[in-house]
């Protein structure tokens, strides 16, 4: 974990973190953004369709069934000397099509070369405005990544999920930076879309099943610059599975995950496209101190960013700092990241750009105030999505 490495095990965990993604680059050319392309996608694997059934904990497993699939965690940690901080620790799995495969000399080779794994993960250190990320990649047969298709289990060199009764344990690390941590969730799983499904465009199948776990209490220990912490906090869980979302005439998204000071939650997404316009399939969703939810059409709500932030790294131009509305429940909330530096330039993994940020939540709701946390992912500021090989 963070600071225990002796510098020989350091060495060894670089070369083998460049090993596999230079292996995997090799052999299997399925990236991730591919995965998720509405265009040439084979009736191998099964497309999103209204009338899926949740059942859990069945479905925190993997679905190879499905072309692409992701864990997403994020988070607000406190240490006991009141330093606070934001994690994220995400999984994918993207299956390789049948026509890739077919490369493969054998059927056994096939198998082995069936998935590739990746992982991000990075820490927001608020009171000192440091943003550390880290990036996996490898492929099933490798013995270095693998999803149980049974039970919560991802796992990819050293970093994984694990089920631990009714929580989950997280666990990732880097030469000075990790996390251990048990995460139980106060509300039962909260299911997005209509029908089963989270529409992300008009045709059929370009969608995912999605469901989130929004208000996970949080505790472990965290890992900074080489020294360890206890901490408490509050995170966020989401895993989706489809095998087609975007059309070529959509450049990219806008997520956000707000936890709200009355025990609600809120979930929005807009999906951007070339023209400059919102795909009417934007949609969200709210969660009341109950668990109850209730669907929001992209009419039900407004965002618009008060400022712009210009990438030193990636040159991307992003929004920043939110007001973010829903006028039928009187929600009017200033969504202000909590330092702009939180990109990532995901090179040796998805090679995907994109803003992942700790955010810090104001405003009022029915008249009365309200705080909060919440994190913002943005996508396609830096390049629109295209394939990638």
């Amino acid at each position: 974990m963070g600071g225990r490495m002796n510098s020989k095990n350091k060495q060894s965990s670089r070369c083998r973190v460049l090993a596999l993604a230079t292996l995997a680059a090799a052999t299997i050319t399925v990236p991730f953004m591919e995965a998720t392309k509405a265009s040439q996608t084979d009736n191998f694997y099964k497309k999103a369709l209204p009338g899926y059934k949740f059942s859990f904990p069945r479905d925190h497993a993997s679905h190879e069934e499905f072309k692409t699939e992701w864990w997403y965690y994020t988070g607000h940690l406190k240490s006991e000397d009141g330093d606070k901080y934001g994690y994220e620790l995400t999984f994918f799995r993207s299956g390789v099509s049948p026509s890739q495969r077919e490369q493969a000399k054998s059927r056994a080779q096939q198998n082995a070369h069936s998935n590739v794994y990746l992982a991000h993960f990075a820490i927001s250190d608020i009171k000192n405005k440091k943003f550390y990320f880290y990036e996996k990649l490898t492929r099933s047969g490798l013995s270095l990544g693998t999803a149980s298709k049974t039970v919560l289990h991802v796992y990819n060199d050293g970093w994984r999920v694990d089920e631990a009764g009714d929580a989950m344990m997280l666990t990732a690390d880097s030469e000075k930076n990790g996390i251990k941590l048990l995460l139980s969730s106060k509300k039962p799983p909260i299911i997005h879309g209509k029908n089963g499904v989270s529409q992300k465009a008009d045709c059929i199948g370009c969608a995912s099943h999605y469901y989130s776990l929004t208000r996970m209490d949080t505790r472990g220990l965290l890992f900074i610059d080489g020294k360890e912490k206890r901490v408490t906090g509050t995170s966020w869980m989401d895993h989706e599975f489809g095998s087609n979302q975007l059309t070529e005439e959509q450049t990219g998204w806008d997520w956000f995950s707000l936890q709200l000071s009355d025990n609600t939650e809120l979930m929005l997404y807009i999906m951007r496209k070339k023209d400059g316009s919102l795909d009417k399939n934007s949609s969200g969703t709210i969660i009341g101190a109950d668990g109850k939810t209730e669907h929001l059409s992209l009419s039900q709500f407004k965002i618009t960013a008060k400022n712009k932030w210009s990438s030193p790294k990636s040159r991307g131009v992003y929004p920043m700092n939110w007001d973010v509305e829903v006028p039928s429940k009187q929600i009017k909330l200033q969504v202000n990241s909590d330092f702009e530096q939180q990109e990532l330039v995901t090179k040796r993994s998805t090679d995907v750009t994109y803003w992942e940020g700790s955010s810090t939540i104001t405003g009022t709701k029915m008249g009365k105030p309200i705080t909060g946390e919440g994190y913002v992912e943005m996508t396609g500021y830096s390049e629109s999505f295209k394939k990638k090989i």
